[in-house]
């Protein structure tokens, strides 16, 4: 058995097994049984602590009503004219018709303030009213009977249970009372309230109320005169001495007694205004049922999960483990950079999947890559090649257009001259001698040479103002910004309206940021410009010319500065646009003379 057991767990997976289930099983079933125990007592002190509380509430709730009852009863018989007529039998037949009528109305107006089921009010020498008693279906001769003399000598009022064997009627309590006249002592009659179990019933329906769980109303005898499980042992004795006898030595109590050969959990409060006791009665087996039935539930699911923990470290060993070794393998093929390896394909869906096809999408990746390297080392020595080729001697270039300003001045042509002039100061600005970077003050000056190049050839002047902070002129400031949005401005929207157009330049120092607004009075820019250049796609980006000069200033300031520096729009159809540049202040100086 021990040598089996070793060569069980000899292997890396059985010792996991066994260790698994040494950590998992036994203290499983050790915590199970702690919760066993720890639950039946919790659910016997959270019924307790309902029931005691519960029994409080019902017994407050039926004192209050037997209250009210009782009112509505002394209310009856201290009506005078009840009074005036039981002291007086009627003498003729009309004036016993009339006492009748009277003593019926009174009887029903009080019933219908009182919250009880049949109110009987009968003259203490019944056979001196015979028409009345006929009107209440009961025999002028009932003042014969046992019950009536009974009540008739009793001097303190009472409650009395009966209970039909009919189908169709349930058991009723009846509260007798025998008085007096007003002015003395004198018996006048007796008044029986009749109170069917739906009176006291809606007093015990808890909405938490365990299965099978009942409430009593017992009296001082341990007679039962309420059973809230359909009057079930109404009328009985209730079968526990020893609850009785805790009865009558405390006002409230909790015992585990058996009755009906059943184990209950009892709990019981007196009353104060009548020797009554409310019991409530919960079996113990109703108690710890979904206890018991999760102690079932819990040994199926010890002995499946035995198997499926097994079965779970058989399957991760197969279907992860043992994938995960092989992408190790191919991981380090691809350190020593073998590219050529071959990739299984891999359909599953889950983590061990995507590891593969992800691992083979980077080894795609990773030749695409160094193929785009090699292209775009190639492209760049093609580029160099061409820039050498094409490079044109700026000093050769300024003194041919100074050349060509001259003989125009010469010939008497000014204009061209001028014209001339601001092309090559343009081209001397904008060549910037191959540098990025040059100041807000030559940045104003390519624009203004633009505007002079515009105005000459467009035949008429352009009305261009420009508004900068002194301070911010000598500051640096990526080239060819400006004018590109100026001459966006000039040939989108002014154009056309070229007498009212006006183009406004302003710059300023806000904190950290040189802020430039480029404002006009034009067309504006469609929508789908600005959402193009919002959500730029390499079509657009090959194949569109609308917007050239906004996505290259754009795209340029996103490169440099970050996606906080974009241009910022604001344009509407037919009252203008205004534009914003925002440019970090750079500690980069010009070198001299750029």
């Amino acid at each position: 058995m021990i040598n089996a057991f070793l060569r069980l767990a000899s292997s890396f997976r059985n010792r996991m097994i066994l260790i698994f289930l040494s950590i998992t099983i036994i203290p499983f079933i050790l915590f199970s049984a702690y919760a066993h125990t720890k639950s039946i007592e919790g659910i016997q002190q959270a019924n307790i602590t309902f029931s005691m509380s519960y029994l409080e509430q019902a017994k407050i709730n039926v004192e209050t009503y037997l209250a009210q009852l009782n009112e509505g009863i002394n209310s009856l018989i201290g009506d005078k004219t009840l009074q005036y007529l039981l002291e007086r039998p009627p003498l003729t037949q009309k004036e016993e018709e009339t006492n009748s009528v009277d003593m019926l109305s009174i009887v029903y107006e009080k019933k219908k303030q009182m919250d009880a089921l049949q109110i009987r009010v009968y003259p203490l020498i019944p056979a001196d009213y015979p028409t009345y008693m006929r009107a209440l279906e009961e025999s002028a001769s009932v003042g014969e009977e046992e019950w009536f003399r009974q009540a008739a000598d009793s001097n303190m009022p009472y409650w009395q249970l009966s209970v039909s064997d009919g189908p169709n009627r349930g058991p009723l309590l009846s509260y007798i009372k025998t008085f007096t006249s007003l002015h003395s002592r004198t018996p006048r009659g007796i008044v029986i309230t009749d109170l069917a179990d739906n009176h006291l019933s809606r007093f015990f329906s808890p909405t938490k109320r365990l299965q099978r769980q009942k409430f009593l109303i017992i009296d001082e005898k341990g007679a039962i005169l309420f059973d809230s499980a359909g009057n079930e042992w109404t009328g009985d004795v209730l079968p526990s001495p020893q609850l009785l006898a805790k009865r009558n030595l405390y006002n409230e109590g909790v015992e585990k007694l058996s009755i009906y050969d059943q184990e209950h959990l009892i709990t019981f409060v007196r009353m104060d205004s009548l020797p009554w006791t409310i019991i409530s009665l919960t079996p113990m087996d109703a108690l710890v049922e979904p206890v018991m039935e999760m102690n079932r539930l819990l040994l199926v699911i010890i002995i499946v999960y035995l198997l499926v923990s097994i079965g779970v470290v058989i399957y991760l060993t197969r279907n992860f483990t043992q994938p995960v070794l092989r992408l190790v393998r191919l991981m380090k093929k691809l350190e020593e950079g073998d590219f050529g390896m071959y990739i299984p394909h891999q359909e599953r869906k889950d983590e061990i999947g995507w590891l593969f096809r992800g691992f083979g999408s980077i080894v795609r990746k990773i030749e695409d890559l160094i193929a785009q390297s090699t292209r775009a080392e190639r492209s760049k020595k093609e580029l160099e090649f061409q820039v050498l080729s094409h490079q044109i001697n700026p000093h050769f270039l300024y003194n041919t257009l100074e050349s060509i300003r001259w003989k125009a001045e010469n010939h008497g042509r000014n204009d061209i001259g001028e014209m001339v002039s601001a092309l090559g100061n343009l081209l001397r600005l904008s060549l910037n001698q191959g540098k990025d970077i040059t100041t807000v003050g030559r940045e104003i000056e390519q624009v203004k040479a633009y505007v002079q190049i515009e105005q000459a050839r467009i035949g008429m002047p352009l009305r261009v103002v420009y508004f900068f902070d002194e301070d911010m002129l000598n500051m640096t400031f990526m080239r060819l910004l400006l004018q590109p949005l100026v001459e966006n401005a000039i040939q989108h929207s002014i154009r056309g309206n070229f007498e009212h157009g006006k183009v406004i330049l302003s710059g300023r120092i806000e904190e950290q940021d040189l802020v430039i607004d480029i404002t006009d009075n034009g067309k504006g820019i469609p929508d789908s410009v600005i959402q193009a250049l919002e959500e730029e796609s390499e079509d657009q980006k090959m194949n569109g010319r609308s917007g050239v000069g906004l996505r290259n200033v754009n795209e340029r300031l996103k490169i440099y500065f970050g996606l906080e520096y974009k241009l910022q729009i604001e344009s509407k159809e037919g009252i203008g646009t205004r534009i914003t540049i925002r440019h970090p202040i750079l500690k980069e100086k010009l070198e001299n003379g750029a």
